[in-house]
């Protein structure tokens, strides 16, 4: 069986390229490369940006609203003890306490009032759990619930409401029963916090306050807020904790909003799609330049056959050609992504800057008396807001993607080569 020969392989396939490094063969490459470089780097920003996006939504509602898990269906004062010395025992859990929640009207100093989801939360075992502390960004006052009439609002209820740092707000009907009137008891709170947090919903209707004494050591109401060391483990330890105490419900972060987050990634499947549309018109450009070339190349393929080469060598020889044609493309593709991500906000305000000079120079020709009431586009902004994360896992796979896609275009448009026999080419010619 004869050996194949990926030294001599790599010399004729660089000779070739030198050859056509000028003609119509070079361009159709080139371009190709092109469009394999701007579909690598359109998928990669594409992706960055809804991976932004989405964990911006999921990592608040994880952090803040759901937890991994919230564990529920408590029977006793014994089994909170219980659960909460289980949870402190377990290595996968990084923290758990309790809080309940419940619909409130709240209204402000004004007079104006809202619905809003109010959560009373244990205050010094949150302290603890870094991520939320994280999450809830406060951009006024200061995460402070010492106190029992102390509250801390998001930032879209503060601005229903005008509330300031310092104002008194008034919640009716508190009890999470539904047996009692809607304003069976109010009370008042001062604001000592406005957070904002990545989930507009939980912005405009959440607000914290302490939970009470007696809510600690009243099972019906309270809930169990879990955080893993590591989320995607959820299914795994909420089975444990059906195993070790039977009765605990146990709802995973994975069904919370599901609805919601099912949204999320339908969305990025989509963009996916139609930006993986750019792959397809590359591969066909590819599959059609290479069939072409093998057509021109008609002579040389008879000659290096001639000389000893097989035809699965003669094949992969030209499929390694599509497959640097998908590497200089996919490098700079990748290279071009790592930039715009991490320069996201630069690059819009350079842009932002440029279309205002150029409007300002075209109208102080053609329409000087309009010159003022030019301004930047503020849209420009919100897209230099846009947060971009790049995961690993989606790069590498864009990036070989872009590669392969080449490869196999050529190696699918060479195959015609074993079609060629050196006698009917000489003779042809």
């Amino acid at each position: 069986m004869k050996k194949f020969r990926f030294k001599w392989i790599y010399f004729v396939s660089r000779r070739i390229s030198k050859v056509d490094r000028s003609g119509r063969t070079a361009v159709t490459s080139n371009l190709a490369s092109v469009g394999v470089c701007f579909g690598v780097m359109g998928l990669i920003v594409v992706m960055s940006v809804m991976n932004g996006f989405q964990r911006s939504f999921i990592d608040s509602i994880m952090e803040i609203s759901s937890y991994h898990l919230r564990a529920g269906n408590l029977e006793s004062q014994n089994q909170i003890e219980e659960f909460s010395d289980y949870c402190k025992k377990s290595k996968a859990v990084e923290c758990a306490y309790p809080f309940c929640e419940s619909q409130s009207l709240i209204t402000g100093p004004r007079g104006n009032y809202t619905a809003s989801m109010i959560r009373e939360i244990d205050y010094e075992a949150s302290l603890d759990d870094k991520n939320f502390i994280k999450e809830l960004k406060l951009y006024s006052g200061r995460y402070d619930l010492s106190q029992e009439n102390f509250i801390v609002v998001g930032s879209g209820l503060a601005a229903q409401l005008k509330l300031k740092i310092g104002s008194e707000v008034t919640l009716f009907s508190l009890s999470t029963s539904t047996d009692e009137s809607l304003l069976s008891n109010s009370k008042e709170y001062i604001v000592k916090g406005i957070f904002h947090c990545g989930y507009s919903d939980i912005n405009s209707s959440y607000a914290f306050i302490p939970l009470a004494n007696e809510k600690k050591q009243n099972p019906s109401s309270l809930v169990f807020g879990v955080k893993l060391k590591n989320s995607s483990s959820d299914s795994y330890f909420a089975s444990q904790v059906k195993n070790a105490f039977g009765n605990i419900s146990c709802l995973s972060w994975r069904e919370y909003n599901r609805s919601f987050f099912g949204a999320l990634r339908m969305e990025k499947n989509v963009l996916f799609l139609l930006v993986f549309l750019i792959f397809v018109v590359v591969f066909i450009n590819i599959y059609n330049g290479m069939k072409k070339l093998i057509y021109e190349r008609r002579e040389d393929i008879a000659t290096l056959s001639a000389l000893g080469g097989t035809k699965k060598e003669i094949n992969f020889l030209f499929s390694f050609q599509g497959f640097m044609t998908g590497f200089k493309g996919s490098l700079p593709g990748l290279i071009l992504s790592i930039i715009i991500c991490r320069n996201m906000k630069s690059i819009f305000i350079f842009l932002s800057k440029a279309q205002y000079f150029i409007q300002y120079a075209l109208y102080s020709i053609f329409s000087p008396d309009n010159v003022f009431y030019l301004s930047e586009n503020p849209m420009y902004e919100v897209y230099a807001s846009i947060p971009a994360r790049m995961d690993l896992k989606e790069v590498v796979f864009i990036f070989l993607f872009g590669i392969f896609s080449a490869f196999f275009a050529a190696f699918l448009a060479s195959r015609d080569v074993l079609k060629l026999t050196i006698s009917e080419v000489l003779r042809n010619e």
